[in-house]
Order: C-alpha cells, then structure tokens, then sequence
C-alpha cells in the first residue's frame, strides 16, 4: 500500500462520492469551507493499492494550536471500509507518521459506523456493524463514549429515510397529525419555493429568531453565504422556503366562513333535533374562531406585511445522500403549519430527484420527558425515518500530557466564549 498526500480533487471525489460510506463533511468542498469560514487546513489523503487504485480516503481538518502543537479531525471520516481490519491498521499507522510532522497532539475521528438502527416503530434493524467499535479500540483509538445529546462534534443520533421504495409509502409513515398539519397548511395556500444567495438574508433572520427561541448559538451571515457559494460550485444545496400571504388566507378563511353560513340556514328553525343542535353549535363555534383568526391576519399584515416567510430550510446534497443542515422558524403564525409542509416539499423533492438517502442531521439519545430538546426529537419523528445511533467518537492519542491539557481546558475555555457571546449577540 503507498500513502498519498494531497490527493487531486478529481480523484479524491470520485473516490468519496462513490463509496458507500461518503458524506458531505468528508468531500473535497467541505474542506474549502472549513478553510475559509473556520480557518482548519483541509488535508486530503489516502490509501492505494498496487493498482493505483484509491482503497482508502480521509479529509483531515488541521487545527493550529498554541506553541506549535495541532490536532486532526476527520469529520464523519474516514471513507473506507472499516471491516478490512488490515486496511484500518495500515491508514492508522500511516496517519500517525503524517501528523506527528505537525505536532499532532491527536486525530479525532467520528466515523459513519451504525451501532444500533431501528424503524419509526420501533422494529430493531440488524447491527452490523458494532464490533468496528471494538476493532478501534484494540487499534488504539480511544472512545469517548455513548453521549444522548449534543455533546460531541456530530450528533450521535439523526433520523434517515431510505427512498429506495415507493413515494406514497413514504408519505404513509408520516404521523396522523403531520398530515393533519399539511392538509391544514394547504387549505391556507402555503407556499413553498427555493431560495437563491439573495434569500440568505431573510433565512438568516429565521435563524436569529430561532436562536432566541431554543437558545442556541447560530452563525453569522457570511457562514451561510459561503457555505452556499462553495456548495453549489460543484454540488448542490438548497434554501426552501415557506411563506404565507395574509390577503390570501383572510380569503380562504372567509370563503370557508361564507359556506359555513350556508349550511347554518337549514338550522335556523325552532325544533331541532339533539345532533342538529350539535351540529349548529360546532358551526357556529367554528364560524366565531374563523373571524377570530381573520382579525388576526390583518394585524399581522398590519405589522409584517402582506407576503411573509415564516420557515427556512438549508439542505445540502452530495452524491446520493441529502441532509437538512439547518432549519429556522418565525415566531409567528405556528398556526398555518408552514414548518410542517416546507419539510413534505425537500422531502418529496429529493425522492424525485433520485436520492437514496434523507438524514435529518441530528437529534437525541436521552428520551427523558424533562429534557428540553425533547421536542425537536418527536417533531423530527413525525416524518417516519429510521432512528439512528452512530458509534461516537474516537481519539487517537499522540501525546497523552498535552492531550489532558487540551481537552480539560479547552472545554472550559468554550463554555465562557459561549456565555460571553450569549451576553454580548456575538456569533
């Protein structure tokens, strides 16, 4: 086997893309952007055989640290196959050569490796892929556990929709009530469209909105952009939209009132019978909410004006896989259930386009009812994907003294960057 260095990017991507362990975080573009927005110096390296054939790639993302020491992370890396134990220990050895010409103090890896997978049911899929995790170990690597939430690099758990099967089977395993909330966010003439680079504004207005909102930390503006800029040079992103016009829905609403009136005349009578006056009171009550709602649109437009877009969602695409990146949400207007059929659109508008894979890109491990991100759990349930844990991460350690430095400090040290920015509205 020889090792390369600095893979050109025609080959380092046809080798990725076509693997069936390739992921965004681990093609050439995602080191571009992790160059620019996040100041790490991409690496692209890997393995091949007597052939001359790629049997193994990483993108290492180096991070300078103080007194000339750094660390490597491959997110979501490395893309091989992690069964050939021989091919595993022999990229390992070889990366260890690398980095340590860089004062490496570790490599970080969180690989694509299934640890348990089971349908929206609850049906357990066949692990296959569990004593990887023990292959590591004996390797050298260290794991760092089973984390329920967001503690690590990449979320430990996500639901994916495979789309190898027909569309209205799909669309079936959506719960009861998201289909209730389509249907509803229909009849009030929801819209959704794809966003360009000018639409990075408002998306990033959502995200703010959502910040306050689920307290978390987004990025600035300019991440975005980029993000999108780079992405689309060679691959394919997108922005959805989700937007309302109030003239519209005040329309509909009353169109909806004027029928209800109608069918209020053949109740106007003095004797009714027990289920007539049911029936006239469960229309009436509706008619009295209907106007309530109306006057509601018209302060809303008042305040916001007539076309308003309430979700906004950044998915990324690469090969035959697409993940909802981020997702933002406006405070108003819940309601109309915008949120609920901007995500039916990019999912059936990915099953069209030929995706094999739809991962919603994060959510918990710890099911508890008092954990707070509970919620973004059972939303991202409705829409019927398998439940997916990942292995976790793993250090491979090169100096153990300046690796216990590094990850007792560097901890601390973030939590005060995050209060100081939660504070002062830096990103």
């Amino acid at each position: 086997m020889n090792f390369i260095e600095n893979i050109k990017k025609e080959r380092y991507e046809k080798f990725v893309i076509g693997h069936k362990k390739s992921h965004f975080l681990q093609s050439y573009a995602w080191g571009q952007f992790a160059k620019k927005e996040k100041k790490l110096i991409p690496h692209y390296v890997g393995l091949e055989n007597d052939k001359k054939e790629l049997v193994a790639a990483a993108l290492l993302l180096e991070k300078k640290l103080p007194f000339g020491y750094s660390y490597f992370y491959a997110p979501r890396g490395y893309v091989m196959d992690f069964e050939n134990t021989e091919l595993l220990e022999e990229f390992t050895d070889a990366l260890k050569i690398y980095v340590k010409k860089e004062k490496a103090i570790f490599i970080k890896i969180d690989p694509d490796l299934v640890y348990h997978q089971e349908t929206n049911d609850g049906q357990v899929i066949i692990e296959q892929e569990k004593d990887i995790i023990q292959t590591l170990k004996k390797l050298g690597y260290r794991h760092l556990g089973f984390t329920k939430n967001f503690e690590t690099m990449q979320p430990r758990y996500t639901f994916r929709i495979d789309f190898g099967k027909e569309w209205e089977k799909i669309e079936a395993a959506f719960s009861k009530t998201t289909k209730q909330r389509i249907k509803k966010a229909e009849d009030l003439g929801v819209d959704v469209s794809l966003g360009t680079k000018e639409d990075i504004e408002t998306f990033y207005q959502l995200m703010i909105l959502t910040e306050n909102r689920k307290d978390f930390i987004t990025h600035n503006k300019g991440y975005y952009e980029s993000l999108y800029e780079i992405w689309n040079q060679d691959n394919s992103c997108n922005l959805f939209l989700g937007k309302v016009n109030l003239d519209k829905m005040i329309k509909l609403e009353q169109q909806t009132i004027d029928q209800l009136e109608n069918n209020l005349i053949p109740l106007q009578k003095e004797s009714l019978s027990k289920s007539e006056k049911s029936k006239k009171q469960e229309m009436e009550k509706r008619i009295e909410k209907l106007k309530k709602d109306i006057e509601k649109y018209k302060q809303d437009k008042k305040e916001y004006g007539n076309n308003i877009t309430l979700s906004g969602h950044f998915i990324i695409e690469y090969g035959d896989k697409a993940w909802v990146l981020y997702a933002g949400n406006h405070n108003i207007l819940s309601e109309t259930y915008t949120n609920y059929k901007t995500y039916q659109e990019h999912i059936k508008y990915y099953y069209d386009k030929g995706i094999k894979i739809y991962d919603q890109f994060g959510t918990i491990g710890d099911l508890r009812k008092e954990n707070p991100r509970l919620g973004l759990h059972e939303f991202k349930k409705k829409f019927g994907g398998d439940y997916v844990e990942f292995g976790g991460e793993f250090d491979y350690i090169l100096n153990k003294p300046m690796y216990f430095i590094f990850t007792k400090l560097v901890p601390f040290y973030r939590n005060i960057v995050k209060n100081i920015a939660k504070k002062t509205g830096r990103r």
